[in-house]
């Protein structure tokens, strides 16, 4: 009797351990979550750079193969990006300072034709209201221009800032592409002989893809900028060249509404010079945009990615969540990456026959291809 009421007090031992494994996992969830968002820049950096080093690796790869050293093949790349950087920023920066000193300077001229407007609808717009309206706009301008002056300080602590992270960026990119193969072994080496096959089975797939992503859009890029440089000059929009690149670059990498946020720029700066001028950039990119999506992208792209517009969009909109700009611009091909790997451990059965599996049109035209 005794010695059964004794078993029967407290707890079972095992119990007392449960609890100590619950706390210590909660305890290291806890310390695991706050050290990465202390860490989360540094996170950030290093993500972008191994998403640039994989995009890079082709490039690198294929001049290691014609005998140029993995240093000096990873610095060319590197060049060339430097160069095409720059030369985006050099043509940019006397467009963005032209048209802001020209919208300026035309601003007396816009308020009299918005006048002019307004007298057909019958709302009158006497020269004192628009004097009193450009007055107030004047001041305005010098208090936001005297805010900008007065915080200089923060703009360039700002921009420093941002040269370190590009460094950064740059000095780990090199490393993870000059260093690739060690790399990839030091990561291997802690990994049991399975693991390593998958992990390098997914990183081969993912430079497939994100290499293929990148060059594939750098070319159409290419194509975008020169056939927009020269429809731009033909129209008689200044900065011909520049509007090309920025419409090239923004339509090719920034999902989604790359196209929209590049055709924007021309089509105001035609709008500047004139209504016709206007439309026929818009005519330039209905009619370009229709070419790229049934010519030039079907045949420069058909084994780089394949995702339905919904996953692309959703992508997107995820990656732009989770890390702004540079999570936008890596969603798709770590998409492509992610849906390639999975697909391959898939097993794909026929499917049954339903109504609501039943695709209609396409059906129909088979049936009637296997009747001829």
């Amino acid at each position: 009797m005794t010695s059964d009421s004794k078993s029967g007090d407290g707890m079972p031992p095992w119990i007392y351990r449960l609890v100590a494994v619950i706390v210590g996992t909660i305890v290291g969830l806890w310390a695991v979550f706050n050290i990465t968002q202390r860490l989360r820049s540094l996170l950030i950096i290093l993500l972008i750079s191994l998403f640039l080093s994989i995009a890079l690796e082709p490039g690198v790869k294929y001049l290691h193969s014609k005998g140029w050293r993995r240093g000096w093949a990873t610095g060319f790349m590197f060049l060339i990006l430097l160069v095409a950087a720059s030369l985006f920023v050099g043509l940019m920066v006397p467009l963005v300072i032209d048209q802001t000193v020209r919208f300026v300077d035309q601003i007396p001229e816009y308020i009299e034709d918005i006048a002019v407007f307004a007298e057909r609808f019958g709302i009158e717009l006497s020269p004192d209201r628009a004097s009193e309206a450009l007055t107030t706009f004047d001041s305005n301008l010098q208090s936001i221009a005297a805010d900008v002056a007065g915080s200089v300080f923060g703009v360039g602590q700002a921009l420093l800032n941002t040269v370190f992270q590009l460094l950064t960026i740059g000095l780990f990119t090199f490393y993870m592409t000059a260093e690739g193969p060690k790399f990839r072994r030091t990561v291997c080496s802690v990994l049991p002989p399975e693991r390593q096959r998958e992990v390098l089975r997914a990183w081969e797939i993912a430079i497939d893809k994100t290499g293929g992503y990148f060059y594939s859009r750098a070319l159409l890029a290419g194509f975008s900028a020169s056939i927009g440089w020269a429809v731009f000059t033909i129209i008689g929009i200044p900065f011909a060249l520049a509007l090309g690149l920025w419409m090239g670059l923004l339509s090719q990498f920034v999902p989604v509404v790359g196209t929209y946020i590049g055709g924007a720029l021309p089509l105001l700066i035609a709008l500047l010079e004139s209504p016709t001028r206007a439309i026929a950039v818009v005519v330039y990119i209905i009619i370009y945009q229709q070419i790229e999506n049934y010519v030039l992208a079907p045949k420069i792209t058909e084994r780089t990615m394949a995702l339905h517009p919904a996953v692309s969009f959703g992508s997107a909109i995820a990656g732009a969540t989770l890390m702004g700009v540079p999570g936008a611009l890596m969603a798709l091909p770590t998409a492509a990456t992610v849906q390639a790997f999975v697909s391959s451990y898939l097993e794909r059965h026929d499917v049954v026959e339903s109504h609501l599996t039943d695709e209609g049109d396409d059906d129909d035209e088979g049936e009637d291809e296997d009747e001829s």
